[in-house]
């Protein structure tokens, strides 16, 4: 699993001109799924966001995570996170899980994430999305669930 992360303000997503999801101070996670991943790595990548410190504290130093802060997490599905682009023009996903897959394992994220007593919000898997958001910081990292451990 692949997880863009970003520390936010605010976030939100629309679909069809609805918002389905929205979010204060907390983080959004873009979230790729691959074909070789499974419930193991969503558990992980869910732990390791949940407890990433990179919120401020008293001294302003990134020292509290989500958890720490009671942030939410809004969390949007995003294959292209798979995207290869090292040959030609056009991105090739076949790395990326097929869709059954990738939302089975999507929600597992999304579970595990709710069950450490964070706030969720989600978008609409497999939907064409508008995701708006406040970046803080900004603060962006790069997870891959192949390379925590």
């Amino acid at each position: 699993m692949r997880a863009c992360v970003q520390r936010v303000r605010r976030g939100s997503v629309t679909v069809g001109g609805e918002v389905v999801g929205q979010i204060d101070q907390g983080l959004v996670v873009l979230l790729g799924v691959a074909q070789e991943d499974d419930e193991h790595d969503a558990q992980q990548l869910a732990n390791k966001i949940s407890q990433l410190r990179i919120f401020a504290d008293e001294q302003d130093k990134m020292n509290r995570s989500v958890e720490d802060i009671g942030g939410s997490m809004l969390v949007i599905s995003q294959f292209t996170l798979l995207g290869d682009c090292r040959k030609g023009r056009r991105p090739s996903f076949v790395a990326a899980a097929e869709p059954e897959l990738g939302e089975q394992l999507y929600q597992a994220f999304v579970d595990s994430v709710k069950q450490r007593g964070i706030k969720v919000a989600t978008g609409c898997f497999r939907t064409q999305m508008d995701v708006e958001l406040v970046n803080d910081g900004p603060v962006t990292l790069l997870l891959d669930s192949q390379k925590l451990f």
